[in-house]
């Protein structure tokens, strides 16, 4: 019986926090360049359960083991689906997105508190031009490409699908996209931002550049509710089996072992 609360409650945490991922996933439904976040379950380890004072063979002050006890399943890690979500034409030209290549990302210059900067990277391409001509992203950091931070002259520009960025017939740069061979090392930063790992291994870029195009958000937001649906359910099953087994306990120590 006590078994059963134990399995019960640690699935209501379990449940919890798979709750929390899917409704990351849809608060970020609209976010240009979001990849959705699944979660992957392993068997939580079994603990050897105890009983403490028994008598019988096991020495005085140990306690004596009454078997294995599995706690349902916890998880093991949350994993960031890169699968690229859908183009949408927006014939901004400071609007560029990363087409045919999951791994690819574009690189931007985050200052840190001591005027330090360091490169993150973003699949959303909704860029702008600061004050200064720079192609900044929607946060305000600088858009990095081989020689270092893009600065224009004027909107008057074209990307081409190398990602060369020209003005006036004449190439200013290139935007600069990391290839990643295996994405899933990349860590979420925040602000729609990752970073890399020790993990992380670059490969070679084989996709195109659009402008005036943006990558929509992974989320099937239909899915995601589903899922919740069922989370939800799985979540009041748990706390009826814990009710009924606190009701059970509550008969078995106030009522059978009542002297009559």
């Amino acid at each position: 019986m006590i078994r059963g609360l134990y399995t019960s409650g640690y699935s209501m945490v379990t449940l919890d926090r798979k709750m929390d991922t899917l409704a990351n996933n849809m608060a970020n439904v609209n976010t240009n360049g979001f990849k959705k976040d699944s979660v992957v379950f392993e068997q939580f380890s079994d603990v050897l359960a105890q009983r403490f004072f028994d008598s019988g063979n096991i020495p005085a002050g140990r306690p004596a083991p009454i078997g294995r006890l599995t706690l349902y399943n916890d998880i093991a890690k949350v994993h960031n689906d890169y699968t690229q979500g859908p183009l949408e034409n927006t014939s901004q030209k400071t609007d560029v997105a990363i087409s045919g290549d999951d791994g690819a990302f574009f690189s931007v210059a985050v200052p840190d508190n001591n005027n330090n900067y360091r490169e993150y990277y973003t699949r959303d391409g909704s860029f702008k031009l600061d004050a200064s001509g720079r192609l900044v992203n929607r946060d305000g950091y600088a858009v990095m490409g081989n020689k270092g931070v893009i600065t224009l002259k004027g909107s008057d520009f074209t990307i081409n699908e190398k990602g060369e960025v020209i003005q006036d017939g004449v190439a200013v740069d290139t935007l600069k996209i990391r290839k990643f061979q295996n994405p899933d090392s990349l860590r979420k930063f925040g602000s729609n931002l990752v970073t890399v790992t020790n993990e992380s291994r670059d490969g070679a870029f084989d996709g195109t550049i659009q402008q005036g195009f943006l990558e929509r958000s992974n989320v099937d937001s239909v899915k995601e509710m589903v899922d919740m649906i069922t989370v939800m359910r799985a979540y009041e099953s748990n706390q009826k089996l814990i009710q009924y087994q606190d009701s059970t306990l509550d008969k078995a120590v106030n009522e059978v072992g009542r002297v009559g």
